[in-house]
């Protein structure tokens, strides 16, 4: 009797081991680099933009499995009229090997004169904010 419980015992270890081990994922990938730019191909570094560019922000990681996500979140801080915290667009995505992303926002008007920002969300936690203005 002792020998079945010791074996019951054995076997609901190993069952719950293997599901807490599959349930258990820890991704390396981390943003190692984030900016903002007026130019499409990334280059020019910038925080400020006249209300006729297109904001491109690019993303750089490193160490990120094919399923890694991505999201970019574009919304007001203040621009006169307009309620602080407007979400203005959001984009997510997955990545596939690369490690280097560009999302971007574009206006078929003037973009209004203010401060702005794109929150960049890594695997659904906030990894980085950076705020710009249009001046």
């Amino acid at each position: 009797m002792k020998k079945i419980k010791i074996q019951i015992i054995m076997i609901v270890f190993v069952v719950m081991f293997s599901i807490l081990a599959c349930e258990a994922s820890v991704s390396t990938a981390k943003i190692s680099d984030v900016y903002l730019t007026a130019n499409e191909d990334g280059s020019g570094k910038t925080t400020v933009f006249s209300g006729d560019q297109t904001f491109y922000c690019v993303v750089k990681v490193s160490n990120a499995p094919d399923d890694t996500v991505l999201k970019a979140v574009w919304a007001v801080v203040n621009v006169e009229g307009v309620d602080p915290g407007l979400l203005i667009d959001e984009v997510e995505i997955t990545t596939d090997g690369q490690n280097v992303f560009t999302f971007n926002l574009q206006n078929d008007n003037l973009w209004p004169i203010g401060s702005y920002k794109v929150d960049i969300y890594l695997n659904g936690s906030l990894d980085k904010t950076l705020e710009f203005e249009v001046q």
